[in-house]
């Protein structure tokens, strides 16, 4: 195991040269992806980004805080028609793009008071009931999701004439990258360490003086903002917003990829919603089997590692620093 001495090295995520060195060559990979991989990828990896900027949140909630959300596509909706509405008055897209992501954490500290009284199923039961009842409003207020037409979203203009897939395609790899390198500088940074705290035993933490109710709620809140920020790219990426886009399914898309990602993981967050963006879009030409097969996936990742794709990625990195002393 490498020691780290200080701050500056623990936030690095690839602390060795060589690891630095291959970090580096895949980001310009995928950088580059538009120009040397099929068209029909750009799609799917747009999605994985986008997706990965909302379960990262739910992880930062669930895998450090130790607090249970089943309300994630309530948190969606608020976002998506948050940024929706101010797309179509002419607000421009990056200052939407915060907007959607403040209302959702505005929302998310709200809904996060519950959690200073309840813990584990209730908690979860509790935000279940949110998601629902975010679903029916949206799906009821005319006004709110444009009704039976629903909500078009204006499309991204690419600068310089370059193909609209591939700018949407580089704007959300940024993107992703962006809230990545945040959420790596959060965990490491006393918060995440007094969420950690929170998660292992809250007369603990409350014995070392941590807040218990500050950091409930501030995780709420930052989970929630990521959320948001998912729902906005998402609203981007459909181009037309319908209720029946957040449904109770979506909360439980969020949910499995965390899961088979890894708990307390934000490379688990990417790797899991890798998993339910590409596995389901691999396996398309079963048809009615896809989600016979992708269970069968689901099931196997949890029998055979049960720290999630983190976790094989994990014994993967020490397999190749060992060798060939194994």
């Amino acid at each position: 195991m490498d020691l780290v001495e200080n701050y500056r090295e623990e936030l690095r995520f690839a602390r060795k040269p060589l690891g630095r060195t291959l970090l580096i060559l895949l980001l310009v990979a995928l950088a580059l992806l538009p120009w040397w991989g099929p068209r029909a990828w750009l799609t799917h990896a747009s999605k994985v980004w986008l997706l990965a900027v909302g379960v990262i949140g739910q992880n930062l909630l669930m895998g450090y805080a130790g607090l249970i959300s089943f309300g994630q596509a309530g948190f969606l909706a608020i976002g998506a028609y948050t940024f929706g509405h101010l797309r179509i008055a002419g607000v421009p897209f990056s200052l939407s793009l915060l907007a959607a992501g403040g209302a959702a954490g505005l929302v998310g500290w709200l809904v996060g008071f519950p959690s200073l009284r309840l813990k584990g199923p209730y908690l979860a039961i509790a935000t279940l009931g949110f998601g629902t009842a975010v679903y029916q409003i949206f799906a009821n207020v005319e006004w709110l999701s444009g009704g039976r037409t629903g909500l078009p979203i204006p499309p991204l203009q690419p600068p310089f004439g370059m193909a609209r897939d591939t700018w949407v395609y580089l704007v959300y790899f940024g993107i992703f990258l962006f809230f990545t390198g945040t959420a790596y500088n959060l965990i490491s940074s006393y918060v995440g360490r007094a969420f950690v705290a929170v998660r292992d035993s809250d007369i603990a933490a409350e014995a070392m003086g941590v807040n218990l109710s500050r950091y409930k709620l501030l995780a709420f809140a930052i989970s929630s903002f990521y959320t948001g920020v998912s729902g906005a790219l998402m609203a981007q990426y459909l181009g037309h917003l319908e209720p029946q886009a957040f449904n109770i399914s979506e909360s439980m898309t969020f949910f499995v990829a965390v899961i088979v990602g890894g708990l307390a993981s934000i490379e688990g967050s990417v790797f899991g919603a890798a998993f339910v963006v590409l596995v389901p879009a691999l396996l398309g030409s079963f048809r009615w089997a896809v989600p016979v097969l992708f269970g069968t996936a689901i099931l196997s990742v949890l029998i055979f590692e049960p720290f999630g794709l983190a976790g094989m990625w994990l014994k993967t990195r020490l397999y190749f620093r060992l060798w060939p002393f194994r």
